[in-house]
């Protein structure tokens, strides 16, 4: 087998291609989440802890004397914690949002199981023939 088609093989199989999709799909949804909590939930909290922007929080590191961490950053290196406040804050949401997605998830797999008992199967035609047969030798 050639390297390209052992290559071919590989890429074309059901898990490589389940891999993709779900990356470019969480890719996505880290967008999603970014927006959410940049552009909703830090400002509702912001807005709660009397009008504070997390993301311009820094601490100079070169003496910088600037107001936003966009002019600190040009004029040398600054320990950003507001930034990481917020992304932070992304990372423990998007962990739940994926909890509450698995949990569903296994609660539906584990849902039709419970859901149908199974009932017993009739007995073929030949073995009833058969147990019958075996009866009336013993008597």
């Amino acid at each position: 087998m050639s390297f390209f088609s052992e290559f071919r093989e590989f890429a074309v199989k059901g898990n490589v291609v389940d891999l993709a999709v779900g990356v470019i799909i969480g890719g996505a949804f880290g967008k999603i989440v970014d927006s959410l909590v940049g552009d909703v939930i830090m400002p509702v909290v912001s807005k709660i802890f009397g009008g504070l922007d997390f993301s311009n929080y820094f601490v100079p590191l070169a003496g910088q004397t600037a107001a936003t961490l966009a002019e600190a950053k040009k004029e040398g290196a600054v320990l950003a914690y507001g930034s990481f406040i917020t992304v932070s804050l992304n990372f423990i949401i998007l962990a739940f949002v994926i909890f509450l997605m698995i949990k569903q998830i296994n609660r539906l797999k584990r849902e039709p199981e419970a859901a149908a008992p199974a009932a017993p199967a009739p007995t073929p035609e030949d073995i009833q023939l058969l147990r019958e047969i075996r009866d009336s030798l013993k008597r």
